[in-house]
C-alpha cells in the first residue's frame, strides 16, 4: 500500500521534461555538427561493438532504462482484476491494434504517399523503426501522464507493471512478425539479444535494486535514489540522440524534410489509438479515472527500447534508428496534448452513453 500511495503522490511533469522535444532538437543540431567536425571520433564509437552491440550505446541506454524500471512494482499485478475492463481495453489496444496500424500507416505513407521524397534504400529501414516503437509500450512517462490527468494510480501502476511482463514474450515474436509483413529481413539472434539485453536482464536487475533499497531503506531511501538517478537517464538519452544523428548528419541534411515525413504517421498513429481506447472505454462503462490512463498508455511508447533494438538490430546509422528517434521528437507535445484532450472531454465522457 505504501508503494500505491507514492505513486498516487508522484509529480506531475518536471521542468526539463516538459522541453524535452526542445532538448532533443538540440540534439539533433549538436549531432550534425559534430559529427560532422569529429568523423573521426564517432567512427571510433561505432566500432566500439560486441555481436552487434555498441558498447556505448548500451551502456547509455541501460542508464536510461534501469531507473525507470525502478519504478515498477511487479507485485500491484494482483490488483489487475479491480480494473479488468480498463485492463482489457490497454492490452486490447497495446498488443492487437497499435503495433499493427503502426505498419499499416508506416507501409502507407513512408512506403507509397512519400516513397518519392525519401531515400529509396531507407524505406524499409523507416518502417522498421516505427514497427519496433509501436510494439513497445510505455512504462515510465505514463505515470507523468496519469498523474496530470488525475487518473486513477493503481490502474496505471498495475497495467505498467503487466505491460513489462507482456514485452518479456511478446516484443521479438511481434516484431519478427510485422518485419516480416513489411518485408524486412529479421535478425533473430540479434532480436532476441536486444530482449535479453533490454529487457530481461533490466528488469531483474532493477527488481533485485528495488527489492534491496526498499529492504534497507524503505520507500523513502526508493524515492531518494530515484531522485538521483533521473537526471542520469535523461542524460543518457539525449547523449545517444547526439551519436544517433552524429551517424544520421549527411543524410539529414541531403533530405531534412526526412524528419517531418517520418513523424506524420507517428501523430497519426498515437491519436488513433488514444481515441480507440478511450472510445472503448466508454462503452464498456469504465470509469474516467481509467479510461483517461487507458487512452494514454495506450497511445504512448517505450522509446528507449525501441531506439535500442532500432541500434542493435539495424546500426546507429540504419533509417530505423532515425525513425525511433523521431518518436522522442514528438512525444511529449503530443502526449501532453492527449492529456488536454482527455480532461476536456470529461464531461461527454461521464454523460449518457451514446
Amino acid at each position: 500500500m505504501d508503494t500505491l500511495a507514492s505513486e498516487a503522490k508522484r509529480p506531475g511533469i518536471g521542468t526539463f521534461e516538459r522541453y524535452l522535444s526542445v532538448w532533443v532538437a538540440l540534439c539533433i543540431v549538436a549531432g550534425i555538427g559534430l559529427g560532422h567536425l569529429l568523423p573521426g571520433a564517432f567512427a571510433t564509437i561505432a566500432a566500439a561493438e560486441v555481436a552487434r552491440v555498441n558498447l556505448v550505446v548500451a551502456g547509455l541506454i541501460w542508464l536510461m532504462i534501469v531507473p525507470m524500471l525502478l519504478k515498477i512494482d511487479f507485485g500491484s499485478l494482483g490488483s489487475v482484476r479491480r480494473h479488468w475492463k480498463g485492463v482489457g481495453v490497454t492490452l486490447f489496444v497495446n498488443w492487437a491494434v497499435k503495433p499493427f496500424s503502426m505498419a499499416a500507416l508506416g507501409t502507407f505513407f513512408l512506403g507509397w504517399l512519400f516513397a518519392p521524397l525519401l531515400p529509396a534504400g531507407e524505406i524499409s529501414s523507416y518502417i522498421a523503426g516505427l514497427i519496433l516503437l509501436a510494439a513497445a509500450p510505455c512504462t515510465a512517462m505514463v505515470f507523468v501522464w496519469s498523474n496530470l490527468c488525475d487518473g486513477e494510480p493503481t490502474y496505471t501502476l498495475s497495467q505498467v507493471a503487466l505491460n513489462d511482463v507482456l514485452m518479456v514474450f511478446l516484443f521479438a515474436p511481434l516484431v519478427g512478425l510485422l518485419l516480416g509483413v513489411a518485408s524486412v529481413t529479421v535478425p533473430w539472434d540479434t532480436l532476441l539479444l536486444s530482449v535479453a539485453l533490454y529487457i530481461v536482464v533490466p528488469v531483474i536487475a532493477a527488481q533485485v535494486v528495488r527489492r534491496a533499497v526498499l529492504v534497507s531503506g524503505g520507500q523513502a531511501a526508493l524515492d531518494r535514489l530515484l531522485a538521483a538517478l533521473g537526471p542520469a537517464s535523461l542524460v543518457a538519452l539525449l547523449a545517444t540522440l547526439v551519436l544517433l544523428f552524429g551517424f544520421q548528419g549527411e543524410q539529414i541534411l541531403a533530405q531534412p524534410a526526412v524528419i517531418a515525413l517520418i513523424a506524420v504517421p507517428i501523430l497519426i498513429q498515437v491519436y488513433l489509438n488514444a481515441g480507440i481506447a478511450y472510445w472503448l472505454s466508454k462503452r464498456l462503462g469504465v470509469a474516467w479515472c481509467v479510461a483517461a490512463p487507458a487512452a494514454l498508455i495506450g497511445a504512448s511508447n517505450f522509446f528507449e527500447l525501441a531506439v535500442a533494438a532500432a541500434i542493435s538490430l539495424f546500426g546507429l546509422k540504419s533509417g530505423a534508428a532515425l525513425a525511433t528517434v523521431v518518436g522522442v521528437l514528438v512525444e511529449v507535445p503530443v502526449m501532453l496534448s492527449v492529456v488536454a484532450i482527455v480532461k476536456r472531454t470529461r464531461g461527454w465522457y461521464e454523460g449518457a452513453s451514446a
